[in-house]
């Protein structure tokens, strides 16, 4: 790594270590001790920097931060009603629009933005990790969620509209992830580090999302490489459209084995 990069690592940390906190933990002072630090930190290691023709480690962070703080706005467990769907709209649609307004209009940079089409056929090897994707998460998934008993951190879907609702739920939060997550995120820290760092920080903040959605227990062992290989896959075809497409072909597995557990009998399609 270069220098810079070495001294972009440590607040990048901090900021980035605020998701656990946050998410996990549920330590919001932490997270916010880890915020400020990260931030005034990358604000220091700026002013001591003799040209100031790179991007704004300070900014990106806070930018980082600020996304952060409006998820954490909300409680994360998952609810199907009416109020509950409102609030995730809103607070993880802000987690997106703002920090991309604010890079955009304030900062007057391009650093988040959304390449939905790359203009390029996908490659071979993707469409074969698709139907990949697919029959694992038909293997995996029914044995995550039933013997870890974590299926039950969603609410009973007994009816076809809470069943619509799930289904809308789960797409819709698999789409921000993408948006969040790679295209925010990783695009930031990818401004000031190597590509395998921030990959690893922005998988740090991925899976601390997912554990308080209700993906618990033994989930990390799963969501951990998910993240990471999303952020690998984005790097390699540059398409949101493809780890979106990537996503929701999981999340269709998650929404099915959601159903069938809370509804045997309904979906025999799963070993378990």
């Amino acid at each position: 790594m270069t220098r810079s990069a070495w001294q972009s690592l440590g607040p990048a940390a901090l900021v980035c270590a605020a998701a656990p906190a946050f998410f996990v933990l549920g330590w919001t002072v932490l997270g916010w001790a880890l915020l400020a630090a990260g931030v005034g930190i990358a604000a220091l290691v700026e002013r001591r920097r003799v040209t100031a023709a790179e991007p704004s480690l300070t900014r990106d962070l806070a930018l980082i931060g600020l996304g952060m703080l409006i998820v954490h706005s909300i409680p994360l467990a998952a609810e199907l009603d009416d109020g509950a769907m409102l609030r995730f709209t809103l607070a993880l649609g802000g987690a997106v629009v703002v920090p991309y307004l604010i890079s955009r209009f304030v900062f007057r940079d391009r650093a988040i933005s959304f390449p939905w089409r790359t203009g390029r056929r996908w490659a071979p090897w993707q469409w074969v990790w698709l139907v990949a994707v697919i029959v694992l998460g038909w293997l995996i998934l029914p044995f995550y969620f039933i013997t870890s008993g974590v299926y039950l951190n969603w609410p009973v879907v007994d009816s076809p509209e809470l069943i619509g609702r799930l289904f809308l739920g789960v797409g819709a939060v698999g789409i921000w992830d993408e948006l969040f997550f790679i295209c925010t995120v990783f695009a930031l820290l990818r401004r000031h580090l190597p590509e395998a760092a921030a990959n690893v920080l922005q998988a740090a903040v991925f899976v601390s999302f997912l554990w308080e959605l209700g993906y618990r227990a033994w989930g990390p062992v799963l969501t951990i490489p998910f993240a990471l290989l999303q952020g690998w896959i984005f790097l390699r075809t540059h398409s949101l459209a493809y780890v979106v497409t990537v996503h929701l072909l999981f999340d269709a597995v998650v929404f099915a084995v959601l159903v069938h557990a809370h509804n045997p009998g309904m979906l025999p399609i799963f070993l378990l």
